[in-house]
């Protein structure tokens, strides 16, 4: 019997609150040992306890959310290890060794990603996806989740039929992220050629409780993206997931240069553009968790006065 969260996000949210989610998770599993080329979602059933100490540190760290380790868990990503028969499997562990570590203190979120797999070519039909991503949630609901995060999108029709195999198969809250990159114009556009204005009705109507964009860029340049989701969704709940700035190769190796401090200092424009939700994507570390949680109950606390 797993104890979730009695109050939604969207209520505390609703209540006037700023909330804080976790950091990046690959980073902690690479740390530990997992090779490139491996998958990781298979640790939470061969590395349970690595995968555990994760959402713990994050939670200690003062996340208020927590994701779970399941970015690559759908049947088509799992394939290509020749694990797609333990889908369910994979997916359940996932949401509930983030459970044991949050207890009631903590939301547990169900990360779900791309399939890989594009309508736009015939790789796959949307009823294919459609119940891959059924599968996926409600494996993960069983597991104890209380919201799912439908993150790192870029096609549009892909995460509409996201949001509505998890709308129409689970009670999960929804949060739906695309990730952008700026172009030469100084715009922000998923691969696909998709603005952050243009997620917002789609997404909505689809079914999504709260929207945002994750990955891609540092802080600063979130603080555009968030601006423009927020003008196109006045009254929708917003997250953001940042990386620590952008990559530098420093002797092969990508290094994210954004340090706690500097991740912290962007918390109070990042919720003055629209943001409801501050985390962290690639490069993030409990420490920079702790100090955007710094920030934010600074800010919380300067909104009661």
């Amino acid at each position: 019997m797993f104890i979730r969260m009695k109050i939604t996000i969207r209520s505390k949210i609703a209540a006037g609150g700023i909330l804080v989610s976790d950091g990046a998770w690959g980073t902690f599993l690479h740390k530990h040992g997992l090779r490139p080329g491996s998958c990781p979602e298979l640790w939470n059933l061969e590395r349970p306890e690595i995968v555990r100490s994760i959402a713990e540190a994050y939670i200690a760290a003062g996340a208020q959310m927590v994701e779970s380790n399941s970015f690559g868990g759908s049947r088509f990503k799992l394939k290509h290890y020749g694990l797609e028969a333990m889908t369910a499997q994979i997916n359940t562990a996932a949401a509930r060794l983030s459970r044991e570590a949050a207890g009631d203190q903590a939301h547990v979120i169900a990360s779900i990603g791309p399939t890989g797999k594009l309508l736009l070519m015939g790789d796959v039909t949307e009823d294919e996806l459609y119940d891959a991503f059924a599968e996926q949630a409600t494996a993960m609901e069983a597991g104890g989740a209380d919201a799912c995060c439908i993150e790192t999108f870029a096609d549009l029709d892909e995460a509409r039929c996201a949001v509505r195999a998890v709308k129409e198969n689970t009670r999960l809250e929804i949060i739906c992220t695309f990730t952008f990159e700026r172009t030469v114009q100084g715009e922000y556009r998923t691969m696909m050629g998709i603005g952050p204005a243009d997620i917002v009705a789609p997404l909505i109507e689809a079914g999504a409780d709260i929207i945002g964009t994750n990955c891609g860029n540092g802080s600063e340049r979130m603080i555009p993206i968030i601006a423009e989701l927020r003008a196109a969704a006045p009254t929708t709940p917003i997250l953001v997931h940042a990386n620590a700035g952008m990559p530098v190769n420093q002797n092969g190796v990508d290094v994210f240069p954004e340090t706690p401090a500097d991740m912290a200092a962007h918390a109070p424009a990042l919720v003055a553009a629209g943001a409801n939700i501050i985390g962290g994507c690639c490069g993030t570390t409990p420490a920079h968790i702790t100090a955007i949680r710094k920030a934010v109950d600074h800010l919380n606390q300067a909104k009661k006065k």
